[in-house]
């Protein structure tokens, strides 16, 4: 499917424009809000601040308060409140502001948002959009840098997803935003930033599918969210050493797609995980332990990860030596034995 293929939805096709991802974000919860007025927005400082990176910027001016609006410095009734709105109808789309500000709301989430519908089997869904900007290179302290997503993606009933590009940003979010389960939607702080041309709306693959950003036959390398950028990097370097890396984009944590990770194990016969969280009960684990259950008599080689350290997320001037970086990923494929 191309990225520049259109939503089903009642907003016109603008003309192309250039976009970082906090400005493809705002434009998904805008659309959203436009063509569905269930649609409502909330959280710490989301209204007329239009939040701590400016991803909900003039949402405020143009909706009003009664579906943008400015909660106490309270995550835990943020997402209470988002339970009870969508049970009475509402698709509410709320913010944690920082990783590490959700913890508070972590028992709404997992004892409630994650196991409502299956508790009524299936009569009350509960369509809320949790966004958590995540994961650190921005220079913040630690709790402001947490890389939580395993937390999420071990909670059955969760949906979790994590774009890295604009476009990405924009599609994954009006597709969460459509859903009837709770979703998870993880932002990395890093990538805010980054800049693409689009022609808005975009649709990019579903919501719930790895995408194969660059072809190779040696190696297959999995990211998502802030270490995409990392892995192209690497097997653009990797290429000059004559090492053909296969670079797959996650995009969905959970579910997981089998299909378009487990095929590119099978053709390369060696994988890597690169993410920022530390290594010990890292989602990288169990990436791992799935590809070998389904993949092992296709493996050259044991799977490795190159990830942060099993530390607290350190001081600013010390996180260039915890986070994941090209050379550290060539030295950890260098570790395997190449017939």
């Amino acid at each position: 499917m191309s990225p520049q293929q259109t939503l089903a939805t009642d907003t016109a096709v603008r003309a192309p424009e250039t976009l970082t991802m906090a400005a493809a974000l705002n434009a998904a919860i805008r659309d959203a809000m436009v063509d569905d007025p269930t649609v409502v927005l909330f959280g710490e400082d989301v209204g007329p601040l239009g939040g701590v990176f400016r991803v909900t910027d003039g949402l405020y001016a143009e909706f009003g308060e009664t579906r943008v609006s400015d909660s106490p410095l309270a995550e835990a009734g943020i997402v209470g409140t988002a339970i009870g709105m969508a049970m009475y109808g509402l698709r509410p789309v709320v913010e944690m502001q920082f990783d590490a500000f959700s913890y508070p709301a972590f028992q709404q989430i997992v004892s409630h948002v994650a196991k409502m519908r299956n508790r009524t089997r299936g009569k009350i869904p509960l369509p809320i959009v949790i966004r958590i900007p995540y994961a650190g290179d921005i220079g913040g302290v630690e709790h402001h840098s947490d890389s939580s997503e395993a937390y999420w993606t071990a909670t059955p009933g969760l949906t979790v997803v994590s774009p890295s590009n604009p476009a990405d940003a924009y599609s994954m979010l009006r597709e969460a935003i459509a859903s009837d389960d709770p979703v998870i939607f993880m932002e990395p702080k890093s990538r805010y930033w980054s800049k693409a041309s689009l022609a808005l709306p975009v649709q990019t693959e579903p919501l719930n599918r790895a995408v194969v950003l660059r072809e190779g036959t040696d190696v297959t390398l999995i990211a998502y969210g802030p270490t995409v950028k990392t892995a192209l990097a690497t097997a653009e370097q990797a290429d000059i050493e004559g090492l053909s890396i296969e670079v797959i984009d996650l995009r969905s944590l959970s579910p997981f797609d089998d299909e378009t990770v487990g095929a590119s194990v099978r053709k390369t016969g060696r994988a890597a995980i690169v993410h920022e969280a530390a290594q010990f009960g890292g989602y990288g684990a169990e990436v791992a332990a799935r590809l070998t259950e389904r993949n092992f008599f296709y493996l050259a080689a044991p799977i490795l990860r190159i990830t942060g350290f099993d530390i607290p997320y350190p001081s600013p001037k010390l996180e260039e030596y915890f986070l994941p970086t090209p050379d550290r990923i060539l030295a950890a494929l260098s570790t395997w034995e190449w017939s």
